[in-house]
């Protein structure tokens, strides 16, 4: 879908479930949601996660999955050792997790870890051929897991430029994006949080990507949150309390979370309303919205999970 097609649809957000409207979607008898989080990793020791973790994978740039190898599929493959992943951003990947299941407690997730890390435990740089290897281990296992939504919390910056075209050009990566559409999976991506109001990171960027901005608990757009009225597509709430590494619950603030909290509505839709498509799922979404702005913003939509579950 190209978003400069359909700039009607295109500043879209999300309102998280309050904690009664996530009780009612874990009483329904629906089937299971299952989303793919590509992220740095997860803690699956966490008592949330029991029975909600579809499957484990790790596919990276570099030779640092647990097996040594760039890729590696079964359980303990996204873990780390306790003491790396409690450090430089590699408890990450267990928010995002904890905020799918918080969006919708009947969610199944497939967790694929991306970022490496080496010997002492620092971030491996990651780029484009990390995005592209993720999502094309997504194509391939689609079918297999059910995967109705992929989230991937990976942006890059430094390559923006000040013109209007600013977004780099990625063909191959938007092939997959584009393959991944073609089987009715969207891909989420943060936009950022620079507080830029008129580009978005890389590859959120991308026109057939879902572009996710970040709101705050009064459901405003949070003032950090990059934005492009052509290119963002979602509004979701960005300031929020997640459970980390070691079952503690922490405040954290990002668009990556909003991208995940949209990935999971978007899944729990496509469960409830399996007839639906690509094009008509995002229709709802946007149909059933609620408006959002702030004082440099205007024109969001706040989607209603709820009222899209029921329309």
């Amino acid at each position: 879908m190209n978003k400069k097609l359909i700039s009607a649809l295109a500043a879209i957000a999300i309102l998280i479930p309050a904690s009664a409207q996530a009780a009612s979607l874990q009483n329904k008898t629906v089937a299971h949601p299952t989303i793919a989080i590509l992220d740095t990793a997860l803690d699956t020791s966490l008592p949330i996660f029991k029975d909600r973790i579809l499957f484990e994978a790790c596919v990276t740039q570099w030779s640092s999955c647990p097996n040594g190898l760039p890729e590696m599929e079964g359980t303990n493959s996204s873990t780390l050792p306790a003491t790396v992943m409690s450090k430089n951003g590699f408890d990450h990947g267990t928010q995002m997790a904890s905020l799918a299941i918080a969006t919708n407690p009947n969610v199944k997730i497939v967790f694929v870890r991306i970022i490496g890390a080496n010997a002492t435990g620092l971030r491996q740089s990651s780029g484009e051929e990390t995005v592209y290897n993720a999502l094309n281990w997504v194509i391939r296992n689609k079918q297999k897991f059910n995967i109705q939504a992929v989230s991937m919390s990976l942006g890059h910056t430094g390559a923006r430029s000040a013109t209007s075209d600013y977004c780099p050009k990625t063909p191959i990566t938007e092939g997959k994006i584009k393959e991944l559409i073609s089987l009715d999976v969207p891909v989420f991506f943060p936009t950022g949080n620079n507080r830029d109001y008129q580009r978005i990171d890389w590859p959120s960027c991308i026109p057939s990507s879902i572009a996710v901005g970040a709101t705050m608990p009064a459901g405003t757009i949070a003032i950090y949150s990059n934005h492009d009225p052509l290119l963002t597509d979602f509004f979701a709430p960005g300031t929020v309390r997640a459970t980390t590494v070691g079952n503690k619950v922490v405040n954290i603030a990002g668009t990556s979370a909003s991208a995940v909290i949209a990935a999971t509505s978007w899944a729990t839709v496509k469960s409830a309303k399996p007839h639906l498509t690509y094009e008509q799922i995002y229709t709802l979404l946007s149909v059933t919205a609620k408006p959002t702005s702030n004082s440099k913003i205007t024109g969001g939509k706040l989607i209603n999970l709820q009222g899209a579950l029921n329309g």
